[in-house]
């Protein structure tokens, strides 16, 4: 059937009007036939306030219920309301009928009497009242109709969201700091940064930026090889170099990485940030590189085992992180309450006991804290390895913050995420946090996740955490003081855990057991070495692992009377060049004269395999052979069989299929018999 008989058909049948009758049943109308078939799902019952007026059957009633006026734009007349034009075309043809009713040229039936406005439509009293429900008061008379909440419900929701995520962050910002090896005000800063600079860009809505766990890590690295001065110039070139990529909209280029990389840099970074924090928890501090970390675990439960003080903190730690697992399933309005800060309550009250000697958080002046780059600072910029960090650090960052947006803008229905707008925000605040000397920032899954929760709905909530953590900071610095460090541990070993995520590994490996490779291939480069080379070592797998599958060649060969047939159909990538000379040689040694090679089914022929082809052709036919290729490509002018013949003249002019062309590579007279031949024998 042609494509113009299909959509004659699918109109109703016939081409005398547009209600023509069909030849396999009655007329349908023609805005109801998407697909031939007339349309019921518009002619059920009535739902709600929406199609009051009409009745059951094929001849509706006007629709009255709004404003008790004849709802004509939907029934029988062009719908004129979009861009100014009538909306003629779903099938070409006027949209006349969504009810069955008559056709524009019958005139209406009579309009019924409209209602009484005491009469409620749906619970909807006064609806049909020409001034308006209740007249002058608008919405207030609709009863019946909840959720209706004002600006200054939404405005109450958000400032309440935006402290639910204050106390999310507060010891998340401290503890990233600690972490990180850097003063713990560095932690406050950036999180002031990521709520008053981030926070109010437009990229996202309910997305929460701050110092981020997952580049803890990275960055006690980072300090610890050139020192707390060069931070603020990697952070600083880093925010640079993500407004860059912004603004030149690569913003969503980070979405092209294969999920297994990120899960495996995700895991490879949670899994080093447990190991190291285990040592805070027990007032202990981390040998250094993951895997020396790793190696002394059984030193740590030793010297914990022999210190009364140490199996303190550490418990304080291993309750935290119970805590942090199982708070949300405490029944009550309590749960609402972060597991974190009730952790830090905990922890602040058990450090206050006597004989109890805990190592506290020192906290000192904000001001003081700040630390601006100079020129010697800038000087760095010429060593290579600054470089690197500046460009580790922009990667890991930048994805991190976007995978973050994708996983929030799963958790509400509100505005999605501006990808790009999004990493000039984080650039924005990346770039105050270098001029600060403050650690980087990313979204963050923790504090996102709190703000979507806590019921936010615009940009004000994620905006105000950070004046909160502003506010606390500057006006109660003794209370951080009190705060146990084994608490903060605890918090970012659960943290850690999340970032792991071994559930994804058996889940994995039973949806696709190469993208399995892959993540755990990740994950163990970079606990083994760094961060940046893991992520490279996995991308580079990833693809290897793409070209292999993009590289399926099928091919079959087999021997007939007078010659050797090779068929080749999928993609034939010098991934399979191996495959193809094989089956090429194996066409040889069948002792025939004839080799026919059909590669039609072939939907991408790279240049490894086109020359090796060729030259083939050309080296047999120097052996005398006869080489035959139906090879593929667009298709040649359809012509009558007869003219299409191949003979000794004509050579090329066969085109046996759409998508093929036909070559001769020998140019010898052909056999006296051959115009009777079908150039391929199935």
């Amino acid at each position: 059937m042609s494509g113009a008989h299909a959509r004659g058909r699918t109109r109703g049948g016939g081409r005398d009007g547009a209600r023509g009758e069909s030849a396999t049943g009655p007329r349908t109308a023609p805005g109801a036939a998407m697909r031939g078939a007339p349309e019921t799902a518009l002619q059920e019952e009535a739902s709600g306030a929406v199609r009051t007026g009409r009745q059951e059957g094929p001849q509706a009633a006007t629709h009255t219920a709004w404003q008790d006026e004849p709802h004509t734009a939907w029934q029988d007349e062009p719908h004129t309301a979009w861009q100014g034009e009538p909306h003629t075309a779903w099938q070409g043809e006027p949209h006349t009928a969504w009810q069955g009713e008559p056709p524009a040229s019958t005139p209406h039936p009579p309009r019924p009497a409209p209602p009484s406005s005491s009469t409620p439509a749906n619970g909807l009293k006064g609806l049909n009242d020409p001034k308006g429900p209740k007249g002058p008061k608008g919405l207030k008379g609709l009863k019946g109709l909840k959720g209706l909440k004002g600006p200054k419900a939404g405005l109450a929701t958000d400032i309440t969201a935006s402290l639910v995520v204050f106390l999310v962050a507060l010891p998340l910002c401290i503890g990233v700091a600690v972490a990180s090896g850097v003063p713990a005000e560095l932690g406050i800063i950036s999180g002031v940064i990521g709520g008053l600079v981030v926070g109010a860009a437009r990229g996202s809505t309910l997305q929460v930026s701050g110092p981020a766990a997952g580049l803890a890590a990275l960055v006690a690295e980072t300090v610890a090889e050139h020192g707390v001065a060069m931070l603020g110039v990697i952070v600083l070139c880093s925010g640079i170099l993500q407004i860059v990529l912004g603004v030149v909209k690569l913003g969503r280029m980070f979405q092209a990485i294969s999920l297994a990389v990120v899960q495996g840099m995700l895991a490879g970074i949670g899994l080093p940030l447990m190991f190291s924090q285990v040592y805070p928890m027990a007032d202990s501090k981390a040998p250094g590189v993951p895997i020396e970390n790793m190696a002394g675990i059984p030193a740590l439960v030793a010297d914990i085992l022999t210190d009364r003080q140490a199996m303190i903190a550490t418990l304080l730690g291993v309750v935290t992180v119970v805590l942090s697992f199982l708070w949300k399933k405490v029944p009550g309005p309590v749960k609402k309450v972060p597991a974190a800060l009730v952790a830090v309550g905990i922890g602040i009250a058990v450090a206050a006991l006597p004989g109890v000697d805990v190592k506290t958080l020192q906290v000192g002046d904000l001001l003081a804290a700040v630390s601006v780059p100079g020129g010697e600072q800038f000087a760095g910029l010429a060593d290579v390895a600054i470089i690197t960090s500046i460009l580790t650090f922009t990667v890991i960052a930048s994805a991190e913050s976007l995978f973050t947006a994708a996983a929030v803008d799963r958790m509400h229905s509100g505005p999605r995420t501006r990808y790009n707008t999004e990493l000039i925000a984080q650039g924005a605040g990346n770039t105050v946090a270098g001029i600060l000397g403050a650690l980087p920032i990313t979204a963050v899954v923790a504090r996102s996740s709190a703000n979507v929760q806590a019921g936010a709905k615009t940009r004000l909530s994620r905006t105000l955490h950070g004046l909160w953590l502003l506010a606390f900071a500057l006006l109660l610095p003794q209370v951080l003081a009190l705060i146990p460090i084994s608490v903060l541990a605890g918090v970012l070993v659960h943290s850690g855990w999340k970032l792991f995520g071994p559930e994804e590994f058996p889940k994995m490996w039973r949806q696709d057991r190469g993208e399995f490779v892959v993540m755990t291939l990740t994950t163990l480069v970079i606990v083994a070495t760094a961060l940046l080379e893991g992520v490279l070592i996995g991308l580079a797998a990833g693809i290897v692992l793409a070209a292999l599958r993009m590289s399926q060649t099928v091919i079959r060969q087999h021997v007939e009377d007078d010659a050797a047939k090779v068929v080749m159909a999928g993609n034939a990538t010098f991934l399979r060049l191996p495959k193809v000379i094989e089956a090429l040689e194996a066409a040889v040694a069948s002792g025939k004269q004839r080799i026919r090679l059909d590669l039609t089914g072939v939907t991408h022929l790279d240049h490894a395999c086109r020359n090796q082809i060729e030259e083939f052709t050309v080296q047999q036919r120097g052996r005398g052979l006869r080489v035959e290729l139906l090879m593929p490509g667009p298709a040649a002018p359809t012509a009558p069989a007869a003219a299409t013949e191949p003979t000794p003249t004509s050579g090329p002019a066969r085109s046996p299929g759409p998508d093929a062309e036909w070559f001769y590579l020998d140019t010898r007279p052909l056999p006296d018999d051959y115009a009777g031949r079908s150039p391929l024998v199935g």
